[in-house]
């Protein structure tokens, strides 16, 4: 991990705070002067910058900025007197992430350091994106037609919107048009708009100021900040509540922002791609979605095609699912015997390619032998053509905690959640994807709040008790949450 610089021309201070970080087992790295510490970051980076606002020569401030400038992820922290309560908001005004007063509690400042640290990283895992893209296989003309789609569009910066069922790779779309665009080089930055509380979007979006409400302890980046002169893919756009349509909207029209409880307006350089699997024009008809935001978002529309469409591309992206959940689990591939392939094939697979995909983790964990047979297929596919058990294949790794009946589970299968856990945890990384603590967490979370909420019919104290947890937790999270059906008791 990268170290924490400490820039301060008392030699006191920084021995102090080198001290307490040592003990954190944080390394650190001391200038006392300004200059010495912006020639350092021309060769590297620190994790958090900790800096003096007045020294001789340049100024705190004056390395704010400068730091801002070539780092704008880069949380800083500026050390102030109690008599510089006017220079600490000319930190804030240019963004610092917070300052500490003289005379600062030493464990004050190791937990704020540890805090700005904790930021830094989740800025950092944001930013760098997935390694690699993953790949878009497809032999049928349907798909073709899709590549040669990408590739015409590949030098343009024109807002695209994607359409398709659920489950047929919209985002892995999206990452392509970015991966071969001049953008390739900056941030891809994905949001799903139906995944986030109506709440907490808009400050994911947007951001927010430090203040801007409950909680809000330092000013934080949202989406369109954290891929400026990159690319935002916001899915299942039709499901943005109708007032963020407005915001999103005017980002588009004039380019730019507010952060919540902001006043100062930002410049956004984004190229905006989006996809749904709802049909617009029918939202439109119902008020439901703005027209003048469809007809932004509706300049260059790309339609994938369900898995019904391309039966011809089973075989081979069965094939490629396999191996690659053979790779994450450290087991030897599955193969298809001829029969097992073409009964596959034959089927609706409603949850199109994400269903397949799931359905060939399963056959790796679940099937007996190492040639896969129909008999070896779960029973509810194998007796009919896939109808019955869409939703299991849909998503069979989320956790089997959202009714009363599954704190029951039987002895014998504790461990099954665990290992669909961790399957799920390996598609998602293997995948690129950003936040996987925060996601599974959250659904975690959710999962036991509802299911504890039922055992105790609403009454959410009640809740916090036999889930041990404080009354207070309990209102943040349904809060946070987004979870109904709770009352006082």
């Amino acid at each position: 991990m990268k170290p924490i610089w400490i820039v301060d021309d008392d030699a006191s201070i920084r021995w102090v705070l080198e001290k307490a970080l040592a003990r954190e087992n944080l390394a650190t790295r001391s200038f006392s002067n300004a200059p010495d510490a912006l020639a350092a970051l021309e060769l590297e980076t620190p994790q958090v910058l900790v800096s003096d606002i007045r020294m001789p020569g340049e100024s705190g401030l004056e390395l704010l900025q400068a730091v801002k400038e070539k780092c704008p992820g880069l949380p800083v922290i500026i050390i102030t007197a109690y008599s510089d309560l006017d220079s600490a908001v000319a930190a804030f005004q240019g963004g610092a992430f917070e300052y500490l007063a003289k005379p600062f509690d030493i464990d004050k400042a190791v937990a704020l350091i540890r805090r700005a640290q904790d930021e830094s990283l989740r800025e950092t895992s944001v930013e760098a994106g997935p390694a690699d893209t993953p790949e878009i296989l497809g032999q049928a003309p349907a798909m073709q037609e899709v590549f040669r789609a990408i590739g015409r569009l590949s030098q343009s910066n024109v807002t695209v919107l994607i359409t398709g069922e659920s489950g047929t790779g919209k985002e892995l779309v999206a990452r392509a048009l970015h991966k071969h665009s001049p953008r390739a080089s900056q941030p891809f930055i994905a949001l799903n708009t139906a995944a986030i509380p109506k709440d907490l979007l808009e400050s994911e979006l947007f951001g927010h100021e430090r203040g801007a409400f409950t909680g809000a302890q330092a000013t934080r980046r949202g989406r369109f900040e954290q891929a400026e002169n990159g690319t935002l893919f916001l899915d299942e756009i039709g499901d943005m509540p109708f007032d963020l349509q407005t915001r999103l909207l005017r980002v588009l029209s004039d380019g730019h922002f507010y952060r919540v409880g902001g006043h100062q307006p930002l410049k956004a350089n984004v190229r905006v791609i989006t996809a749904t699997h709802q049909n617009l024009e029918l939202r439109v008809r119902e008020g439901m979605f703005r027209e003048d935001l469809y007809h932004r978002l509706n300049v260059i529309r790309l339609r994938l095609p369900s898995l019904r469409e391309r039966r011809e591309d089973i075989p081979i992206l069965t094939r490629h699912f396999l191996v690659q959940s053979a790779r994450q689990l450290g087991v030897e591939t599955k193969r298809m015997s001829e029969a097992a392939m073409a009964f596959l094939s034959s089927l609706e697979l409603p949850g199109n390619v994400r269903q397949l995909e799931n359905l060939c983790n399963w056959i790796t964990v679940m099937a007996p032998g190492q040639t896969v047979e129909v008999k070896d297929l779960p029973p509810e596919l194998a007796h009919g053509s896939g109808g019955g058990w869409d939703t299991v294949a849909q998503a069979p790794l989320e956790l089997p905690m959202s009714s009363v009946a599954s704190q029951a589970m039987a002895p014998a299968r504790n461990g099954d959640w665990i290992d669909m856990l961790e399957m799920q945890a390996a598609r998602m990384l293997s995948a690129g994807e950003l936040e996987v603590m925060d996601v599974l967490g959250r659904q975690f979370e959710s999962a036991l709040i509802k299911t504890a909420l039922k055992y105790t019919h609403g009454r959410k104290n009640d809740a916090a008790v036999r889930l041990g947890i404080g009354r207070n937790t309990i209102t943040r999270k349904i809060a946070e949450l987004g979870i109904g059906g709770a009352k006082d008791d």
